[in-house]
């Protein structure tokens, strides 16, 4: 008698790549395959059952806030258009032409009433309705509503401004998606008196020869590959940004910890560390320009005992949004993945609405000084993950290890994995999500 053997069962023992190895046996807790970050099949399967799959940030509302205005995004290597319509709604969009596939906007950015395709003319609106193509004598009557319009990914949402989008029509609602992760978001959100924040002071733009996955967060490289930005910390420790990071944040002996929310979804954790030291970081906000201000307009509205919680982290949850967001510093970060060895970084510093100009002026030079080109710390870890691709083009031990802290773990109440802020129980987190999305199980 024959079993049934379901997708996932078939998928799980599926070899793809070089390694000869069934997908299921490149991961597990304690080390995943080299191929996994080198293999370029490996790469196209990702593109298919991770980017397709499972909701994909796309942008953040305020960076189309007239009607009109649009962003070039990716779903995978996918080209996506983000627009505001003529009725105000944010919509996505295939990038896409209906008649021969050309892309029908190549800006990054700006304003349009009309996307037209280059390659032979025909004309959409911002709600990607077809509403012109050339020559039409060439067409039937009734052509263009015939036609349609641009296609759409099946599914788009968003969480507070934070517009998700989804080619799986049949996958979980966003809110499911995100879990425990958006309650941090809130910690960004919430950082604004209003609620609100901005995505319109720019980007910087990186791009490294290495796999999209070693964008991951790591509180364990921080006192190596940043030593030098540890040591300038610790010197200027009773000021500042510098105040949080006082008692060394990153050893196992502080009050930080790494979380793995599920999903993929994974946290450097520093609420209670940075809460132990939170009068200190407000006597250096009420001295800093437009500080004093900010700090009773917060007060004004989260009540005291909670404005202290959203100012602590300054912004910075120091989350990752599995597959491709992160919220780290005083940026929104997403990572584009071009090729197996090659990937895209996108950081959008984060303004918030409704306090001082000298405030958010003072958040922009943070950001810059660590994550500009010409920073401290951001082409450090450009520079670390190059040495790792590179690295692991040896295959006589093709294993990378991400056991640290396994055995130290716990299961807190609220139902995340919570390790020692050196320990890889981000990275674990990370790869089970891969796993289960790799391997339909």
């Amino acid at each position: 008698m024959n079993e049934q053997v379901n997708s996932g069962e078939l998928a799980s023992a599926e070899v793809v790549g070089q390694s000869g190895l069934p997908l299921s046996e490149l991961v597990s807790d304690r080390r995943v395959h080299s191929s996994v970050y080198t293999d370029q099949a490996i790469f196209d399967l990702e593109m298919d059952r991770i980017f397709t799959k499972t909701w994909v940030y796309i942008g953040h509302e305020s960076e189309v806030p007239k009607k009109g205005d649009f962003r070039l995004r990716k779903i995978g290597r996918q080209p996506v258009i983000m627009v505001r319509d003529k009725d105000g709604k944010i919509n996505v969009m295939m990038n896409r032409c209906l008649h021969r596939g050309a892309i029908v906007a190549e800006v990054e950015a700006g304003n349009t009433k009309f996307f037209r395709c280059w390659y032979h003319g025909w004309t959409y609106d911002t709600t990607g309705k077809l509403v012109q193509v050339t020559a039409d004598e060439g067409y039937e009557p009734g052509f263009c509503e015939k036609k349609g319009g641009l296609a759409r990914p099946p599914l788009v949402d968003d969480y507070r401004g934070f517009v998700f989008a989804c080619l799986d029509e049949n996958a979980a609602p966003l809110d499911k998606h995100l879990g425990q992760a958006a309650d941090l978001l809130n910690y960004l959100i919430d950082a604004s008196p209003t609620g609100k924040i901005r995505l319109d002071a720019g980007v910087n733009k990186t791009s490294y020869r290495g796999n999209w996955k070693l964008v991951g967060m790591d509180g364990y490289h921080v006192n190596y590959v940043h030593a030098s930005v540890v040591q300038g910390w610790s010197e200027n420790s009773d000021s500042g940004i510098a105040a949080m990071h006082k008692n060394d944040p990153f050893s196992d002996e502080a009050l930080t910890r790494t979380r793995d929310l599920g999903n993929g979804h994974v946290l450097l954790d520093f609420r209670e560390h940075r809460m132990a030291a939170i009068d200190k970081y407000l006597e250096f906000l009420r001295g800093a320009p437009g500080g004093e201000k900010y700090v009773e307009d917060m007060i004004a509205a989260y009540g005291e005992e909670q404005a202290k919680k959203n100012m602590s982290l300054a912004g910075d949850p120091h989350l990752g949004v599995f597959p491709n967001l992160q919220v780290i510093g005083n940026q929104v970060r997403i990572m584009n993945p071009i090729s197996a060895g090659e990937t895209e970084v996108l950081m959008f510093p984060v303004m918030f609405e409704g306090v001082p100009d000298e405030l958010n002026t003072l958040r922009l030079r943070q950001h810059e000084s660590f994550y500009g080109p010409s920073s401290a710390g951001s082409p450090d870890d450009a520079e670390i993950f190059e040495r790792a691709q590179q690295g692991m083009r040896a295959t006589v031990n093709p294993w990378v290890d991400i056991s640290r802290g396994l055995h130290r773990e716990e299961v807190d109440a609220d139902g995340t994995i919570v390790g020692k802020i050196s320990d890889e129980t981000t990275q674990r987190g990370q790869i089970r999500a891969w796993r289960k999305l790799m391997t339909g199980g």
